[in-house]
């Protein structure tokens, strides 16, 4: 998923600017047409009301409930369903426990306009009477998944965002952070590289709030009056930073009932303790620090009072956090509906289920479109209207504590992976009105036509969702679309509820029906064809364009290798540019197939289609993370959310390490240039 930024983790970090709502283009496609009239407003709402009516974290009693009540709403369609059970490490929390134990006399006015105690913190969303669902009794006060659990008493240290550059200033500054609690705000990265760079950097423990000037009542209204976060709202999520992403027992292969697992003290898990808690706690910490006051404006949030690096020795904070981890079982749900070509070719859909609590926005305002989306394609179905490919619609389990259940299905299809056209991924998909999408460079036309928008506007995909799995270990060209703009947030706290959504996003539901429809147009762009749309093409565009790009940036940071990582790219670059002519001529056979009487032609070509992604492929994988295979794009590796374009290339420190990355590449130009002059 985006920390403070919610919008940017449902469209998985697409940095083009929103796309405003249009209607989706009129289609010649008789199955569109068809499929269009069916998606409801007051349909959407229902599916909102059936799996936003109780807390459901994976692995819990909720989860179960929740499982089986898609999994029933999938076969009343009349889908072929499969419920996919895994039993991954999973965290629970058991207490929590946050206090100033021993602090000099400070101001006693709060400065976030909420109750003020001394000593006991709160760690839990106040009750509220507006929002009945606020006090269900199977929500928790706030942890962040996979935390170690002590009870450590520190002094306190101020990092801003907890990115590796505001630990990199601490150290510039002369702050030591060994043996010190440090409190961070939300946003700037992904909370498992907070919990990481304070671990590296020697910190005792981790407290990570939602300040004001980010999320809070520097932006509106608070909730219940708004829909931003008050003073108690608190993020929870998981603080994984491993170098793979699901099941941490099992990487690379499934997580069975009896599957062989790796030991847990012998992995990277954290081992510092970490608690998120609501800025009204946090102001009470930050009022009593007495260090120097930081200089950087960036470095000062929303608080009326002095942001201070250190605490001073007088002031303590005691932290108490105990969580258990364990292996326990969720599942995946899988519904499939046969296409008419029977060819084995499938698109999958999918979105997860799971929550921290009800889950309203994140992720069931992506899951009811996929529900709906479902609906639409089952009723038409009915009628005989089929798409040529199968679609898999996959709602998955465990996400929020890593990615996990779309990981392990994929993990568990790699091999048959070959025949997916591509991957649609809608996390927390209908947030406002303005469209947004995120495509593979191959699929990029196909959807800006289905969607009936520029290509141009189509961006970068980045990590932090399902989409990972199929995109960045198996090569299948993915696509994220969703719709933002509505204002606040409730993000992974226990105010994600329907209420909370109704309020900020709306009661009509337009957003969920505009996502609905581009899901659809876009489903039947690529699944109702002979010959997947794919445009080597544009993938070779795409790929020569990061050349240039990161060439720029290399000159703009220069070091000692820079002639040779300088001549690594060119060498990539070149290698690309040599199949510009022959990808042209495959694109147009590609376009021309839609008229192919020859049907062993066409399979022909489909099966090559299906290879241009894979071809950039490499079973290595990535230098120091071997999970990650796809040579054009990988999830960024100090930040999570964002994506990073070749990625072996662009990390690359010395020169060696550069060649290597372009030998690579190389390779895989030369793979895919086998594909394209096949006959």
């Amino acid at each position: 998923m985006i920390d403070s930024l919610v919008i940017a983790l449902a469209l998985a970090q697409n940095p083009v600017a929103p796309i405003p709502a249009t209607p989706i283009p009129n289609s010649d496609s008789p199955l569109f047409k068809s499929l269009e009239s069916v998606p409801s407003a007051l349909r959407l709402r229902e599916w909102h009301d059936l799996l936003g009516g109780e807390p459901h974290v994976a692995g819990t009693d909720g989860d179960a409930r929740e499982i089986r009540r898609i999994d029933l709403a999938f076969r009343k369609m009349g889908l072929l369903v499969e419920t996919h059970e895994f039993w991954p490490l999973l965290s629970k929390p058991i207490s929590a426990r946050v206090e100033i134990v021993d602090a000099t006399d400070g101001a006693d006015a709060n400065p976030t306009g909420g109750s003020m105690r001394r000593g006991v913190l709160s760690v839990i969303e106040k009750n509220l009477a507006e929002d009945p669902a606020s006090a269900h009794s199977d929500l928790t006060w706030g942890w962040n998944a996979y935390s170690a659990s002590s009870d450590i008493t520190c002094e306190v240290v101020y990092a801003n965002y907890g990115t590796r550059e505001d630990f990199a200033r601490l150290k510039e500054l002369g702050v030591d952070v060994k043996g010190k609690i440090v409190i961070a705000r939300y946003g700037g990265n992904f909370r498992g590289y907070k919990a990481k760079f304070a671990q590296e950097a020697g910190a005792a423990g981790l407290l990570m709030y939602i300040d004001p000037a980010d999320s809070g009542f520097k932006k509106g209204d608070v909730y219940p009056a708004g829909p931003w976060a008050n003073d108690s709202c608190i993020q929870r999520g998981s603080i994984l930073s491993l170098a793979y992403p699901g099941d941490p027992l099992t990487p690379g292969k499934p997580a069975t009932k009896d599957a062989v697992r790796l030991d847990p003290d012998e992995i990277d898990l954290p081992k510092i303790s970490v608690q998120p808690i609501g800025y009204g706690a946090a102001g009470q910490i930050l009022a009593k620090m007495t260090g120097s006051e930081v200089t950087d404006v960036a470095w000062r949030g929303g608080l009326a009072m002095p942001y201070r690096i250190e605490g001073g020795s007088a002031l303590k904070v005691r932290m108490k956090v105990e969580q258990k981890r364990e292996v326990r079982r969720t599942a995946n749900v899988i519904a499939r509906l046969k296409g008419s070509a029977n060819d084995g070719s499938f698109v999958v859909i999918g979105c997860h289920h799971d929550a921290w609590g009800f889950g309203a926005a994140d992720p069931l305002a992506g899951t009811i479109v996929l529900m709906e989306t479902a609906r639409a394609f089952a009723e038409c179905a009915a009628k005989g209207l089929l798409p040529k490919s199968d679609i898999l619609f996959c709602a998955w389990g465990a996400e929020e504590f890593g990615i996990i259940g779309s990981t392990e299905w994929v993990e568990a299809h790699e091999d048959e992976l070959v025949n997916a056209s591509a991957y649609i991924n809608l996390d927390m998909a209908s947030m406002g009105l303005n469209l947004g999408v995120g495509a593979s460079a191959s699929l990029q036309n196909a959807v800006a036509k289905a969607c009936g928008i520029d290509p141009a506007k189509i961006g970068l995909i980045g990590g932090g969702s399902d989409h990972v799995g199929f995109l960045f270990r198996c090569a299948v060209p993915s696509i994220t679309i969703g719709a933002s703009g509505a204002p606040g947030t409730s993000y992974h706290s226990n105010y994600d509820t329907v209420a909370w959504y109704r309020k900020s996003v709306g009661e009509d539901y337009f957003s969920a029906m505009i996502v609905t429809r581009a899901t659809l147009a876009t489903a039947v762009e690529i699944a109702d064809r002979a010959v997947p749309p794919v445009s080597a093409l544009s993938m070779i565009a795409s790929i020569r364009k990061n050349c240039a790009e990161l060439q720029e940036a290399i000159k703009s940071h220069p070091g000692k290798d820079d002639p040779i990582r300088i001549a690594a790219v060119s060498e990539v670059d070149e290698c690309f540019a040599k199949l510009e002519d022959a990808a042209r001529a495959f694109d147009v056979k590609v376009m021309a197939s839609s008229s192919q009487d020859n049907v062993a032609l066409a399979q022909n070509l489909a099966r090559r289609a299906r290879a241009i992604d894979r071809a950039l492929l490499d079973e290595s994988g990535l230098p120091d993370r071997p999970w990650f295979r796809n040579l054009t794009i990988a999830s960024d590796r100090y930040s999570g959310y964002k994506g990073t374009s070749l990625p072996a290339l662009a990390d690359a420190q010395d020169g060696a390490q550069a060649q290597a990355a372009a030998g690579a590449l190389c390779a895989s130009a030369r793979r895919l240039s086998a594909i394209l002059a096949e006959k």
